[in-house]
């Protein structure tokens, strides 16, 4: 046993928030606030002091943030994240033997015992203590210490003693020659705000025509945008823009065989037109998308791009690459499979290839091309059916010089793999938020997603309806279905999208009973949309969006609480922001059928209000305000009319005058 480790009398364990013991990092967007706990203590019964060491990962000198006594042994300490990219933090601790000398001198003097040699011990602390401290205050220790020494009267050297200017002293320049530190570094990402909160809006670009069955360009697409920035998105998200293949080309409503004017799936990727990294020249040429991008960024829009890292059998890769992709035994390649879906259009690459190194450099190079021309939000496809090792790669390299961009997994998959994609590194995630319809399946789902330690590195983006999913609900239930689902996503989560214009425009055929495919697909035909129709609830998602952005309360996932309404038809939440200052109540009616009423509880505590004081509720979806008194009030909801309440609390606050207004 070495000296140091002969000296280590502290134990620092439990540390949280820690992920599969340090090998994940943890994630937060620039100012919020890292929060660390950790079990902390030592033998015997010497006073310790802690604090959480932290830095940006490029820089090697570390800040300090005390850490306070929270519980028996258990220590909390927190630091807020300034600039994007990676920081790393770990708890320190060390025995403070001038601490322990104060504490235990508070307790002979309160019991009368002689403190002479206490005093003593004390100026050899403090003496012990000046070459580490500068200039005058350095003196002013020097002199403490030489009064202890020389003091007669014990009144005035008790004041002497417990001066708590030497206190602080002491503390700001402690001791730590035999100081503790945690056995790992564990690291936070740090994304830019729209990591956290995002408002997505998904739109086929080849439908944006003012023309039916015409197949639109990006010019067209700019005519949009303001149609899409009214409704207060901030991402909009295209799906695949690449050249699409001939070969096995599905037709409509995913036929078999394509007609002459069939445009096939734009996941098919590839032709003698191009691949990854091409435009379909029906859309327009590469000046014309960059030209797209910068209109939308005018807009307050981010573009948003999926990459499908598959190929049609026309692709390029498929000549050039051979290796890349798996071979039959009948000599043909390997399409994609999920029996008994076959996917003819589609070749999926061979990640077991011996040349997988190439084949990761190449599709790494698929990114930073796209990053040149401005794309900084990828919305990933399938991630969960390619390597985990090839995501952990990919995202770091890419965040190493361009740390502001996003990656969205849309990952349906099994809830253990859709979170390790999320601990690899992709910055949001899909979620199973689609098919829970009932006030319970949707509290404990979003319970664990916001209050387990799910919460440190899986950020939600909550869908309720996508190009594959048109859910039961949403087939059966008609407007007010999609009314209730929108502010339910909108509401719960920071970020959330919708694949429009199909979504406010109540689209809700399927192909077959206990079928979630739409009838007449956009992802195998070009639709024309009227944009116009009266039945569009397009006012509506503004007004939602426009709550979300002028309500901090709502740009969280972690404040979110469930709370208890007499009526199980009814779910009942609110979120609030750090200070309380912004507190959002919302009540959703989960029948889009019937009327339905109830008694809820209101959070008094946990809210931090006045119990005896009258509150007011301003629903900030019909702008009318009510005065609620104590703790137990009665909701209705008609989903003909509107099926939930988004409520601002707004405090009761006594002006002079004798006349109160509500904040």
């Amino acid at each position: 046993m070495n000296v140091e480790e002969g000296t280590r009398r502290v134990v620092i364990e439990d540390v949280t928030p820690e992920i599969d013991g340090g090998r994940f990092a943890i994630k937060r967007t620039v100012g919020e606030t890292v929060t660390v706990e950790a079990d902390i203590f030592s033998d015997g019964h010497d006073a310790i002091s802690c604090v959480l060491l932290y830095r940006e990962e490029k820089n090697s000198e570390w800040k300090e943030a005390p850490m306070k006594l929270v519980d028996t042994d258990r220590w909390r300490g927190s630091f807020v994240v300034t600039a994007i990219g990676r920081y790393v933090y770990t708890p320190q601790a060390w025995v403070d033997r001038f601490q322990s000398w104060r504490r235990d001198l508070q307790k002979k003097i309160k019991a009368q015992q002689d403190i002479s040699v206490d005093l003593l011990v004390g100026a050899i602390l403090a003496e012990e203590a000046i070459p580490r401290i500068p200039g005058p205050q350095a003196r002013r220790l020097k002199s403490w210490a030489k009064g202890l020494r020389a003091a007669h009267d014990l009144e005035q050297s008790i004041g002497q003693a417990l001066d708590d200017e030497i206190l602080s002293l002491m503390a700001q320049y402690p001791d730590k020659r035999f100081a503790v530190t945690y056995d790992r570094e564990l690291a936070v990402v740090v994304d830019r705000k729209r990591g956290l909160f995002s408002a997505w809006y998904e739109m086929f670009p080849r439908s944006c025509s003012d023309e039916p069955s015409k197949h639109a360009t990006f010019r067209d697409c700019e005519t949009r945008l303001p149609y899409i920035a009214h409704m207060g998105f901030d991402v909009l998200y295209l799906p695949p823009i690449h050249p699409i293949g001939y070969t096995h080309r599905k037709g409509k409503n995913n036929a078999p065989a394509a007609g002459p004017d069939d445009p096939g799936s734009p996941w098919a990727i590839g032709s003698q037109e191009g691949g990854h990294k091409d435009i379909h020249p029906q859309l327009g040429t590469l000046k014309d998308f960059r030209r797209f991008v910068k209109k939308a960024k005018e807009h307050g829009l981010d573009i948003a791009l999926d990459i499908a890292f598959q190929c049609s059998p026309d692709h390029p890769y498929v000549k050039e690459h051979p290796e890349w992709f798996r071979w039959r035994p009948d000599g043909a390649l390997q399409y994609a499979e999920n029996p008994p879906k076959k996917y003819e259009d589609i070749y999926p690459f061979d990640f077991e290839t011996d040349d997988w190194q190439a084949l990761w450099e190449e599709l790494k190079g698929v990114f930073l091309f796209w990053i040149e021309q401005g794309i900084r939000i990828f919305r990933v496809d399938n991630p969960h059916t390619k390597p985990f090792r090839f995501w952990e790669f990919l995202i770091a390299e890419i965040k190493k010089d361009h740390p502001e961009v996003i990656f969205l997994a849309e990952a349906f998959t099994r809830p253990k793999v859709m979170y390790h994609l999320a601990r690899l590194g992709f910055t949001q995630s899909y979620t199973y938020f689609a098919w829970r319809n009932t006030g319970q399946e949707i509290q404990q789902y979003l319970t664990e997603l916001t209050q387990s330690e799910v919460r440190e590195f899986l950020r939600p983006n909550l869908w309720p309806n996508t190009p594959d999913i048109l859910t039961e609900y949403l087939q059966m239930d008609g407007r007010p279905a999609f009314m209730v689902r929108l502010v339910l996503a909108a509401t719960l989560s920071a970020s959330y999208g919708i694949y429009g214009p199909a979504f406010e425009l109540c689209e809700n055929q399927a192909t077959d009973v206990g079928s979630e495919e739409y009838l007449h697909s956009e992802k195998y035909e070009v639709k024309y949309w009227d944009l116009k129709n009266s039945y569009s609830l397009k006012d509506f998602v503004a007004r939602v969006n426009r709550i979300r952005l002028e309500n901090t309360a709502l740009q969280n996932n972690w404040s979110l609480r469930f709370h208890a309404l007499d009526n199980e038809q009814l779910i009942c939440f609110t979120k609030h922001n750090e200070d309380f200052s912004n507190i959002v109540l919302v009540i959703v009616n989960l029948d889009p059928h019937h009327t339905h009423r109830g008694w809820l509880e209101f959070p008094y505590e946990e809210l931090e209000f006045d119990y005896d004081q009258p509150y007011q509720v301003h629903d900030l979806l019909t702008d009318s305000r009510y005065l609620w008194y104590g703790s137990r009030n009665y909701v209705e909801l008609d989903p003909q009319f509107v099926p939930a309440h988004i409520f601002r609390i707004r405090r009761r606050v006594r002006r002079e005058h004798d006349f109160d207004y509500y904040m």
